[in-house]
């Protein structure tokens, strides 16, 4: 059976670099799909990518522009520590949709009850989250070094399985 993984671009195209995620999520959707994955753009629906993460997914590759205090542009992979599993009695996290970050998601996903065994976060550092729609020079440059680097983690995560029926679907 082949891995099932979810690469979901996040973010807010109506804060500047802040649409990252967005971009590479719906410029991956038009490239050649592979086996086993999905591409789609959450934007700001972060309670939508937790409830997707029930449906059952190996791996979970989440684009996002992420502030690091490195130059803009520069990109990053990194995987993030899985959240504690829900403890009984102490309730769901606190919710707001404008801050749905990838831990708040993970920890709403855990709540629930589900989980995802790897996940690897592909970041940016932006130059601007003021209000505005589009990216900036070195943010928009670096989309396609973060395509490159999605496409080499779904080598990595897809390689040691077969392939199966699923094809990558963009809405």
């Amino acid at each position: 059976m082949s891995a099932r993984v979810l690469v979901a671009g996040i973010g807010n195209i109506f804060l500047g670099d802040d649409g990252f995620g967005v971009e590479v999520a719906q410029r991956l959707c038009r490239r050649p799909g592979r086996d086993g994955v999905r591409v789609e753009d959450f934007g700001i629906r972060g309670v939508h990518l937790a409830y997707e993460l029930l449906d059952g997914y190996d791996a979970l590759v989440l684009v996002d522009a992420m502030p690091m205090d490195e130059p803009a542009g520069t990109v990053v992979l990194m995987e993030p520590d899985p959240p504690s599993p829900a403890v009984e009695g102490l309730g769901a996290p606190v919710l707001e949709a404008h801050s749905m970050g990838p831990v708040v998601v993970l920890d709403l996903l855990a709540g629930l009850g589900g989980r995802v065994d790897r996940v690897v976060v592909v970041g940016c550092q932006p130059e601007s989250l003021d209000e505005g729609i589009g990216l900036s020079a070195p943010v928009e440059a670096a989309v396609d070094r973060a395509i490159g680097a999605v496409e080499d983690l779904l080598e990595e995560l897809c390689a040691p399985t077969a392939r199966t029926e699923a094809k990558e679907t963009c809405p």
